[in-house]
């Protein structure tokens, strides 16, 4: 029986357009008892200069993978911001959620150093101060689906948990939650001459829903630069040192020589699935080719949380043109915006079978990412 969570989202008309999403007539709010979960991770600029952003961006979708295998189901509202991450949930599920959560913070405080912050807002306070969560669910790929948010209510409950309300504490130490499926393994991403652009735009309070979902579209054409962007949201299979470490950890309490064991069968797993991609030699019916092309259109390069999100290469040209057109609609006091430029991008995936299309993908800048343009906004 699906979860009242599950039962509400799929329930929900799929958008098959990302364009739909800045539509505000067909969000639907989310019933008033519910409740927004949110983490963020405390420090993440000064980890991420430090090389830490796998690390970083490995905790923010632990919380998303931990949720979704405790629930059991896909079909949960969520976003990835890079540093953290935020799901709207039922009261029902308050009591399971909450435990992935404190687990995911002891995960991320043990095995990858860093603290994680994390909130259980109710939906009706943030409607009590005057902001909404609205919901949309977004087709990524044939085998995907994400979630729009709109109505300022995630962005609030954010600032409500940064203000130190509606906390949830760590686990126990030692207490892991299920992880299985969330990996790190893919090289950066980068390509000669071109930037990787990490950019949030939010509207002015000046202006309306529609046209802002003009200025929105405007700025994914001039993203798109020329090509479609998840072709480029491709890298190589690599030994993730975040991954290994927590694949480690996690037989740790048995024993050094489990420990031992445990980094040998990861480096020999990634090493065949490093052959494989190489190769494109099918093995037990996985396809290496079919997996990277899946990876690319399974890729969440652009996303909507009360304003527009996206992680792109842009030539020179392009990132002179988007830079251009976000400072005129700045001093128009259209739009705020935040922006960071870098080398070159990663990938935090969760798989749960590399043998199923469904896999996810969550992309983000590896210079600073969302969390540099968070911090960035130009009012």
């Amino acid at each position: 029986m699906p979860s009242a969570t599950e039962a509400f989202s799929k329930a929900l008309e799929v958008a098959d357009d990302f364009s739909s999403a800045f539509d505000d007539a067909s969000f639907i709010p989310v019933p008033d008892d519910w409740l927004i979960a949110v983490s963020d991770v405390v420090g993440s600029r000064k980890a991420i200069a430090a090389g830490r952003y796998k690390a970083v961006n490995m905790a923010g979708v632990a919380m998303i993978s931990a949720v979704m295998n405790a629930l059991d189901s896909r079909d949960i509202p969520f976003v990835f911001g890079g540093d953290g991450a935020a799901l709207a949930f039922a009261p029902q599920e308050r009591d399971m959620i909450a435990d992935a959560m404190g687990k995911t913070a002891t995960f991320a405080s043990e095995e990858l150093d860093l603290d994680l912050r994390l909130a259980i807002v109710p939906v009706s306070k943030v409607r009590a101060d005057g902001f909404d969560v609205r919901v949309k669910p977004v087709r990524v790929s044939p085998a995907v689906t994400n979630f729009a948010f709109n109505g300022g209510g995630v962005s609030h409950a954010e600032k409500l948990m940064k203000a130190g309300e509606f906390r949830i504490g760590m686990a126990a130490p030692g207490a892991r939650p299920d992880l299985e499926g969330l990996s790190c393994r893919w090289t950066p991403i980068r390509e000669e001459g071109r930037n990787i652009v990490s950019l949030i735009v939010e509207p002015s309070p000046t202006i309306s829903a529609e046209p802002f979902a003009a200025i929105a579209r405007e700025l994914v054409a001039i993203g798109n630069d020329g090509a479609e962007q998840s072709n480029r949201c491709q890298g190589r299979v690599r030994v993730s040192n975040g991954r290994l470490k927590a694949s480690i950890m996690r037989h740790a309490p048995a024993g050094e020589k489990i420990a031992v064991c445990a980094r040998r069968l990861l480096y020999f797993v990634t090493l065949i699935a490093w052959l494989l991609d190489r190769t494109g030699i099918r093995i037990g019916g996985f396809d290496p080719v079919r997996y990277r092309e899946v990876t690319a259109l399974n890729t969440d390069f652009r996303k909507f949380q009360d304003g527009l999100r996206m992680t792109v290469s842009l030539s020179a040209e392009g990132l002179s043109q988007l830079t251009d057109r976000l400072e005129k609609l700045r001093e128009e006091k259209r739009i705020r915006y935040g922006i960071c430029v870098q080398e070159s991008a990663v990938l935090t995936c969760y798989v749960p079978s590399i043998l199923e299309d469904s896999h996810m993908h969550f992309l983000d800048g590896a210079g600073g990412g969302y969390a540099e343009a968070a911090t960035n906004m130009r009012e």
